[in-house]
């Protein structure tokens, strides 16, 4: 497997780029399927948030996977693939796999430690699985990713110290707005961020909470199974002078409350503190000329990325540092390993044949050896043929799971003269040299 990661995320691109770029309604799977359709590519996955797009594919030549995954990503978005590559970054084989472990343990979040991103993670591979452009080299790598994230806040304190972004939110917003315990709140959107932001104010102990959602049916389940009620979407305008806290998530293309709704419903408030709005969508929901309003206090992605979120300590970032670290090097040497596994069944089966050629001509030879003598003469020859190859099959294991430890393979193919299709129809993989970098980078990340 020749694992290459696209993407852009809040540490390469402005939120104004996020947000021309945001993925929503089905552009995620004709994304998907263009990326798994080109020449390049044998798999691929997209993790797709509110603060990062990246592809993850197994491609066979590293430059031209560059070039087709980065022409998708502009395609798709809308974004121009001139400025789009501005905020680019590329990861390669073990730089990509530590790049996602690194994403799966909350390394690489807006707030360091949170864990809502292993929730995502699953829905990455979900969809990629649905779609059928997954295959076991994708698989392994996002099991393996979430094992590694589980493993991160199970042993440190990473994630009793960090916080998901609805929690940072709702600091920055009681920051201004004061707490939120006892005020009237209304969640728009009831998608799976809208859902942990509902669970979260319940949580809270919010005062009442109000959902609303462009699917009636969907907006009252989440409001039956959180004690809350249901509100048409199209009452929002005239149920914001009635709340003292909005979050919006709804995944719309367009804005969802606008300032001149705001303006009105602030004009007639009498509470003392702002309507609060926290926008968590991608595209925003809430109108940026809100932040401008007096009686009114706009929290959103922007803002969130220039506060200073609250991180864990040293220790617990340098202990998931390590435990990435550990785990990017087991799962390459185990990649390694696997990949002479093919060779290995090859030269044993050739081997078989060899002697099973040569018990035929002696049978030919030998015409009168009684059975059991045949048999005592078959489990010799089998016997000496599996000493000889033990010790050279166990050490090319051993070697190969080492970096640069592909050549170990390619030696004993020559040394052997073994059939290419031999090996190629025990790994299922294509034959012959796969093309290897010679280095690439985009402003904003690197292949190293």
């Amino acid at each position: 497997m020749s694992l290459l990661v696209v993407g852009l995320s809040h540490r390469t691109a402005p939120v104004t780029v996020l947000e021309r770029a945001a993925l929503t309604g089905q552009t995620p799977t004709r994304l998907l399927h263009d990326a798994a359709a080109t020449a390049t590519v044998s798999e691929a996955a997209l993790l797709n948030t509110c603060n990062r797009i990246e592809l993850y594919a197994d491609v066979d030549k590293f430059h031209a996977g560059v070039a087709e995954l980065s022409q998708l990503l502009a395609e798709h978005s809308g974004v121009d693939l001139e400025e789009l590559t501005g905020h680019l970054y590329v990861h390669y084989e073990d730089r990509a796999v530590h790049h996602l472990f690194s994403v799966a343990c909350g390394l690489d979040s807006m707030v360091v430690g949170e864990g809502q991103i292993l929730g995502q993670l699953r829905d990455a591979l979900a969809r990629a699985q649905e779609e059928h452009t997954a295959g076991r080299g994708l698989n392994e790598l996002f099991q393996q990713a979430l094992r590694v994230g589980k493993r991160a806040h199970s042993e440190t304190g990473i994630d009793r110290a960090g916080q998901s972004l609805v929690t940072f939110g709702l600091e920055q917003v009681a920051a201004g707005a004061g707490e939120v315990a006892g005020k009237r709140a209304l969640v728009v959107g009831a998608g799976s961020m809208s859902s942990l932001a509902a669970a979260t104010l319940v949580r809270a102990e919010v005062g009442e909470l109000l959902i609303a959602n462009r699917t009636p049916e969907r907006a009252e389940r989440l409001a039956a199974q959180l004690g809350a009620k249901a509100v048409p979407l199209a009452e929002v305008p005239a149920v914001l002078t009635e709340v003292d806290l909005v979050i919006s998530c709804t995944g719309s293309p367009g804005v969802v409350i606008t300032a001149d709704q705001v303006a009105a419903a602030t004009a007639v408030r009498t509470a003392p503190a702002p309507l609060a709005f926290l926008d968590l969508a991608m595209p925003r929901d809430v109108d940026h000329a809100v932040r401008e309003l007096p009686g009114a206090l706009l929290v959103d992605l922007e803002s969130l990325s220039q506060a200073d979120a609250a991180t864990p300590g040293a220790g617990d970032v340098t202990a998931v540092t390590g435990i990435v670290a550990e785990e990017v090097a087991a799962f390459g040497a185990a990649q390694r390993a696997a990949r002479i596994a093919p060779t290995v069944v090859a030269l044993r089966a050739m081997a078989s044949e060899v002697v099973g050629a040569e018990l035929a001509r002696l049978q030919s030879r030998l015409p009168d050896l009684d059975d059991r003598s045949r048999a005592e003469m078959a489990q010799t020859v089998r016997r000496v043929v599996d000493k000889l190859l033990h010790a050279p099959t166990v050490r090319v294991k051993q070697l190969a799971a080492e970096p640069g430890g592909a050549s170990y393979a390619e030696a004993l193919r020559e040394l052997f003269d073994l059939d290419p299709g031999a090996v190629h129809a025990v790994s299922g993989t294509p034959v012959g040299p796969q093309a290897q970098p010679a280095g690439g980078s985009l402003a904003g990340g690197a292949a190293r």
